[in-house]
């Protein structure tokens, strides 16, 4: 680590994920690496839970592992912290409960929720930021 950066534990990792709604879900898709920003909340249990339409590229991602990164970040203030969540991406039922959870790149109505349950956590904030970023 070069200093600048301090990493935070897990549970403070996941305690800053679920204070942003909205992040970027890394996948493979044809063959590429495919990054789409989403809106997620974060289960008590440390689950990310995503919803998506029928017609994405995010049905590729399913039964695969994926990276969740969500950050906050003040380049003024130089304040903020970086989460990245590494699992394995998995279709969970109920949609209607995470009706709540806006897609406003979505079309029509979403077709799934996308459970992802954290193997990895990695979490970076500046040393300035003490649990204060924006």
């Amino acid at each position: 680590m070069n200093g600048r950066l301090r990493e935070l534990s897990r549970e403070e990792s996941l305690r800053r994920l679920a204070s942003v709604g909205v992040g970027r879900i890394v996948f493979t898709h044809q063959a590429l690496p495919a990054i789409r920003p989403v809106h997620h909340l974060v289960e008590d249990d440390g689950e990310v839970v995503i919803r998506s339409h029928d017609r994405t590229a995010l049905l590729s991602a399913l039964d695969t592992v994926v990276a969740y990164e969500a950050d906050s970040v003040s380049g003024d203030d130089r304040i903020g912290w970086s989460v990245i969540v590494t699992g394995v991406a998995r279709r969970a039922d109920g949609a209607d409960r995470y009706r709540h959870l806006a897609d406003p790149w979505a079309d029509g109505e979403p077709g799934y929720v996308i459970r992802i349950r954290p193997e990895l956590v990695a979490g970076f904030g500046l040393p300035e930021d003490n649990g204060h970023a924006p």
